[in-house]
């Protein structure tokens, strides 16, 4: 009965979380905290924090350690399918859809009209979290820069974009190189 629960929960969770793992987040503690009481408020604030730590969508990482925690690895087996199943199937469907039509022009239209929709949105994400490092998502003021968040942002970009680097390996540095201003300082 357990499994089917874990299952039937996090399939909700993975059908309706539209937006990203931060829209999950209160589907899972819907779920998990307040309709079967697998975890209190505190040990599910652990799990968010230990779900962003981890590689992978916040999701799916809360589905394992949940599913773990209630029924052990049969458990983490059958949340982490559930959470992932919708996508799995809707992914499977536009695909279906978009082979069979790719040649259709009105279909070309569209999805060359969805293409600067998406380079927005992607700029947007970009300069929220440039905001975040350069002011600490505050208001916009020179006193507020964080000049050691904007060199190494300057100093990563012109590695990227001028000598090609690997962008892991880029990203790396980064985190080695603010951990250690961050220590010093």
């Amino acid at each position: 009965m357990i499994y089917i629960q874990l299952f039937l929960s996090f399939i909700q969770i993975g059908a309706f979380s539209i937006g990203g793992g931060y829209a999950a987040m209160p589907l899972i503690q819907n779920q998990v905290v307040e309709r079967h009481a697998w975890l209190t408020m505190s040990e599910y604030t652990d799990l968010i924090t230990i779900a962003e730590m981890t590689p992978g969508p916040i999701a799916v990482n809360s589905a394992t350690f949940v599913g773990i925690r209630i029924a052990g690895v049969g458990g983490a087996i059958i949340a982490t399918f559930g959470s992932i199943l919708p996508s799995c199937i809707i992914v499977s469907l536009l695909a279906y859809v978009y082979y069979k039509y790719k040649g259709v022009a009105a279909l070309q239209s569209v999805l060359s009209s969805l293409r600067p929709a998406v380079v927005a949105l992607i700029a947007a994400a970009g300069l929220s979290i440039l905001h975040l490092v350069l002011f600490g998502g505050s208001t916009i003021q020179f006193a507020n820069v964080n000049w050691f968040g904007a060199g190494i942002f300057l100093i990563a970009f012109l590695i990227l974009r001028k000598w090609k680097w690997n962008p892991i390996l880029v990203m790396s540095l980064c985190g080695v190189v603010g951990l250690g201003l961050n220590l010093l300082l």
